[in-house]
């Protein structure tokens, strides 16, 4: 019954039966406002659950624990002793820059030629990673989508994932976080529900441009797989071999992964007519489809524990789209030294010419890398924490698993390796003995021959001291 029935039903009522027990009729039949009621009491309620065992979450620990600005401060002169004698060994080569500074104060202990710019190679992901933390944020994930440009015409369009699983997604993984299987799937479902049953694919990779091999990179590193061309879209990193550290890679990464799409398309009773090509989607195209990478810090994470280079590249570019620049080497080389310099790095002397230092034209002093580790490292700087936290481990993680594996070193250094013919070079942090944190650089850019067993020797020597150091100097 409505409310206007039941309205002029309660009037008829209140004129029959009158203003007194007319009235307290109306209110057990519930047609009246009042407190009696004919209907049964409802039933008490019971308490809150409480899940059986629960106790409150500890506090979440810091992943670097607070600094004790009392910790002795290792002896200057003693450690830019060290640092002389490794410039001054003979398998690091004439060519060797050493700086060590205090993370807490900013105190210099050594400084060997700390302003000289040098070949960096993979140190240079470190800048890479927190341009790409700061600029694009750290929870940020990257779409892949297909959207529908006109009746029967479908276009996949790359949002900067190079890491798209060939099937199903795994939402643990960073590499295979998205699945080209999962967007298969929405887009089929889609087209069924329009009763489309054939379409032409093609594929938007217009997010990057210019070369996607850089002219510099070596033709051997390429052709073993160190590398792969640099697209917005691919699948699981353009490896022909997944399980492979470096296999050949596919040469048309969004090409390769547009033909799988239009495989799995077919496997569902799609026709998918002709080859795939490329094109560009308009605005106000209607999306079929959408997966995500993980999350920008995740991404973050797994280029600096394995080094992967052309993760680094893609990391670059979309530094370089976000800040309104080309999403091309110069774009992205330009864009992270100066998101850098915005966050407080002091970039005077450094020159990228890529973002994985896999080209031997950047030049980097050791300073810069020692400053950048620092302000990762610095209250107020949470956001840039993982720069510092994600860094190889000694003897545990990373490309560090097999160096530092006992000592005092052992699972106290975090840095990032670099190695290129001729050049060897490690950056990070190294915690001493005495509990005082140390941000440190060595850049060496004409070893000799041999490989670079030799200078890492060297370097690791000059490490093993700092982390051992029980030095006197003065508490800060």
């Amino acid at each position: 019954m409505g409310v206007r029935g039941r309205a002029l039903i309660t009037g008829g009522l209140v004129a029959v039966l009158g203003l007194g027990a007319g009235w307290l009729t109306l209110d057990a039949l519930d047609l009246a406002p009042g407190v009696l009621t004919l209907e049964p009491p409802p039933p008490r309620a019971e308490p809150f659950p409480t899940a059986p065992g629960a106790t409150a979450a500890d506090p979440v620990a810091p992943v670097i624990s607070d600094l004790d600005p009392g910790a002795p401060l290792p002896d200057a002169a003693t450690v830019a002793g060290w640092a002389a004698a490794l410039v001054g060994d003979d398998r690091m080569g004439a060519s060797t820059s050493v700086i060590v500074s205090d993370v807490l104060t900013g105190t210099v202990l050594a400084d060997l030629s700390g302003d000289v710019g040098q070949v960096p190679a993979s140190t240079a992901k470190i800048l890479t990673a927190m341009a790409a933390i700061s600029a694009l944020g750290p929870d940020a994930t990257l779409p892949t989508t297909v959207v529908q440009t006109e009746p029967g015409r479908l276009v996949l369009v790359g949002g900067g994932d190079m890491m798209l699983a060939a099937g199903h997604g795994d939402p643990g993984a960073v590499v295979g976080h998205a699945g080209l299987a999962d967007l298969a799937d929405q887009v089929v479902a889609r087209l069924r529900q329009a009763g489309v049953t054939e379409v032409r694919l093609g594929v938007d990779d217009t997010l990057f441009s210019g070369p996607a091999i850089h002219p510099d990179w070596k033709a051997p590193d390429v052709a073993a797989g160190y590398v792969a061309a640099v697209s917005p879209v691919g699948v699981e990193i353009a490896k022909t071999k997944p399980d492979e550290e470096y296999p050949p890679r596919y040469p048309d990464p969004a090409l390769h992964a547009t033909a799988q799409l239009a495989d799995l398309l077919t496997q569902a009773g799609i026709t998918v007519v002709g080859d795939p090509t490329r094109t560009s989607a308009p605005e106000g195209a209607i999306e079929l489809g959408r997966v995500e990478s993980a999350t920008i810090a995740e991404i973050v994470r797994y280029t600096l524990h394995v080094s992967e280079n052309t993760i680094a590249e893609v990391l670059g570019r979309l530094v370089a789209v976000e800040r309104g620049l080309p999403g091309s080497f110069q774009g992205a080389a330009a864009a992270v030294l100066a998101q850098v310099a915005y966050d407080g790095v002091d970039v005077a002397g450094a020159r990228l010419d890529d973002c994985s230092g896999l080209s031997a034209r950047s030049s980097i002093p050791a300073r810069v890398l020692v400053d950048a580790v620092r302000l990762a490292a610095q209250p107020g700087s949470e956001d840039l924490l993982p720069v510092l936290t994600d860094l190889p481990v000694g003897g545990w993680l990373g490309t560090l698993s097999d160096r530092f594996t006992s000592g005092p070193g052992q699972g106290l250094v975090r840095a990032k390796t670099g190695s290129l013919p001729g050049v060897t070079s490690l950056a990070g942090t190294v915690q001493t003995v005495d509990g005082r944190l140390l941000a440190f650089a060595v850049m060496a850019d004409q070893t000799p021959a041999g490989g670079q067993a030799r200078p890492r020797a060297a370097i690791d020597t000059f490490v093993q001291r700092l982390a051992g150091c029980g030095c006197t100097g003065a508490a800060a």
